[in-house]
Parts: C-alpha cells; structure tokens; sequence
C-alpha cells in the first residue's frame, strides 16, 4: 500500500468516527440538558423564562461542537492538508 491510499484510508475513517461520536454525544447532552430543564421547569414555574434563556444557550454551545466536528470531517474528506505534503514526494 502506498502512502497515498494510507492518507485516504485514515482520512475515512477519522471522518466517519469525527461525525459518528461528534454528532452522537452532543446529541445525548441535548437531551439530558432538555429534560433537567424540563424538571426545573415542572419544579420552579416562575422562573421559566430565565431557564428557558439558559437552556437555548446551552442548546447553541452544545450543537456547536456537532457543527464543528463535522466540518473537521468534511476537512479531512474533501480538503485534506496531508494530501499535498504525500504528493509532493
């Protein structure tokens, strides 16, 4: 196997492990952070508009590292910086 097609096959892999647990985990914090507000909620329904601010906010910065994990991905796919590095030599 050359070094070309070992770049492309950890190139694969990482990306699909990169979006597999980086789209799944923030997923499983979505939820677990939805349901404890849920219950605050249910607990303290005066302050529901404060926790439902900290819960969107929350919500943003947890979805965020899905986002970013996936455009490592899409980095390593379609725009690898290993690939020039390999072919030069």
């Amino acid at each position: 196997m050359d070094s070309t097609t070992i770049i492309a096959v950890a190139s694969i892999v990482t990306a699909g492990l990169t979006t597999g647990i980086g789209c799944m985990m923030p997923a499983l914090g979505e939820g677990k952070s939805i349901s404890s507000a849920l219950s605050s909620i249910a607990q303290q329904p005066d302050a529901s508009s404060t926790i439902t601010r900290t819960l969107f906010v929350g919500l943003a910065m947890i979805e965020s590292t899905a986002i970013y994990c996936f455009v490592v991905s899409m980095i390593l796919i379609f725009a690898n910086p290993f690939w020039n590095h390999f072919i030069a030599k």
